[in-house]
């Protein structure tokens, strides 16, 4: 697995670590045992599975999805309901907004946490080292195994010892896919039935792009906030050192090609000059039929579905370009319970049938949302597999479903602060104003003394 840094609200999770440091999960002692701090049943940690019954309240937290599906929640929550007749579940849902984190920080540090709580990768891995969520591997040995076997090996993050254990259930990702305008790529000639596959390759269809469109129409924008280090990954690229700590991108001479071909294709004209900089939707200009490439999310085709229609008969779609590390990357939504619960086997349960394939699939198929589940189960269904006719939509669920069952949950995200730092000296390359290997160079500096700050 590659290797993950805390990013987002670095702050809070920052505070956590400091305050919680050192505490994580404590044994029993004379009757007592403790996690993140916090005094809790003994069964909640150590060896052992979670026994007890299923049965009194428990609160359950999501991330701002209760205006758009309230419907479907509350059914959940009423099945589990009627099949545990002594349960009742208590819903709150997080609006989701810059202060989620620190809200979830300050609950875990009052020994309030919710006991099944929607958590994303960040929160997953500070709530996970100091001991705030259930040892899945002790609890529930068995609970890997309705999801994807590259999914839930990816999804494992240090505790307080530094050893990597399962704390959380993965739920839903978007998934990744390529998206074309194939009339473009005909005139640039280039084959839309064999899309790249490898994101160099991707690069070298590009050039025949800049020399074919005399600037009527383009590969893809030029910011290079838009393709890092999502296109490093998929090249092998070890963007990170092990531990997390130092950026090392440009140690590898993978990231100096990939700096020299956007340069060459920015010169070549194969990419908008006044978008270098900018902070343009890409699928604003793709939808006006100005960009072969779009964005890479499934749920861009529905925008450009419902906004240009005219564009989204012209637009194919077809894998994402694997290159080196021969699956995609993502950073999935999870479910965990807190080790802190007094009713821990009753949440453990409902965190289970929350997440199980027949749950995951209902909300999958709600023409409101684009996500995939996580369970190998969903993604054989019908529902993803079946494809009638040529409408991208149907041909891209199908292909990031599949997608989804090689794919990790180990994508590495960086803060604006060290995107921006780094992107500001492609910038300067790309422009002829410096080498590829000195911007990236002063790029991994400025990067590296971002994480010693802390930002």
């Amino acid at each position: 697995m590659r290797a993950r840094r805390l990013t987002g609200s670095v702050a809070a999770i920052v505070v956590l670590s400091l305050t919680a440091a050192g505490c994580g999960l404590g044994g029993s002692d004379g009757g007592e045992a403790t996690a993140g701090g916090c005094k809790v049943d003994e069964g909640n940690v150590g060896s052992g599975k979670l026994t007890g019954d299923v049965k009194g309240d428990i609160t359950f937290q999501t991330t701002n999805v209760k205006k758009d599906f309230g419907d479907y929640f509350n059914g959940v929550i009423k099945a589990f309901e009627k099949a545990n007749p002594d349960t009742k579940i208590k819903w709150i849902d997080d609006p989701g907004d810059a202060e989620f984190t620190q809200r979830l920080v300050a609950d875990a540090q009052a020994c309030t946490l919710p006991d099944v709580v929607n958590v994303n990768v960040n929160t997953a891995i500070a709530l996970t080292k100091n001991g705030y969520l259930l040892n899945l591997d002790e609890k529930a040995p068995d609970a890997g195994k309705p999801f994807t076997n590259a999914m839930w090996k990816s999804s494992a993050y240090a505790d307080a010892e530094g050893k990597k254990v399962h704390s959380v259930l993965p739920w839903y990702s978007g998934g990744i896919l390529q998206t074309f305008n194939t009339e473009l790529m005909e005139k640039a000639g280039l084959d839309p039935a064999k899309p790249a596959t490898t994101v160099l390759g991707l690069f070298a269809d590009a050039e025949k792009v800049a020399k074919a469109s005399d600037g009527d129409y383009y590969a893809f924008l030029a910011n290079p906030q838009l393709r890092i280090p999502a296109d490093w990954q998929q090249m092998g690229i070890e963007v990170l050192s092990s531990d997390g700590k130092k950026f090392t991108f440009a140690d590898d001479p993978k990231t100096v090609q990939w700096v020299e071909a956007m340069t060459s294709l920015y010169k070549a004209g194969g990419m908008p000059r006044d978008s270098l900089s900018s902070t343009q939707d890409p699928a604003n200009v793709y939808g006006q039929g100005k960009l072969v490439y779009g964005p890479t999310n499934p749920n861009f085709l529905r925008f450009i579905q419902q906004n240009n229609p005219t564009v989204y008969e012209k637009t194919g779609v077809a894998p994402f370009m694997l290159d080196a590390l021969g699956h995609t990357v993502g950073a999935p939504q999870y479910v965990g319970v807190a080790s802190t619960s007094k009713n821990a086997s009753t949440a453990l349960a409902f965190a289970q049938f929350l997440t199980n394939a027949q749950n995951q699939l209902e909300w999958a198929k709600d023409p409101n949302v684009v996500i995939f589940p996580s369970t190998t189960e969903s993604l054989k269904d019908p529902f993803f597999q079946k494809v009638e006719g040529t409408d991208p939509f149907a041909e891209a669920r199908k292909i990031v479903a599949n997608d989804r069952e090689t794919a990790t949950a180990d994508e590495i995200a960086l803060t604006p602060g060290e995107l921006n730092a780094i992107s500001a000296q492609i910038q300067l390359a790309m422009q002829g104003k410096k080498s590829a290997q000195d911007a990236l160079d002063e790029a991994q500096s400025k990067a590296n003394a971002l994480i010693e700050q802390g930002s």
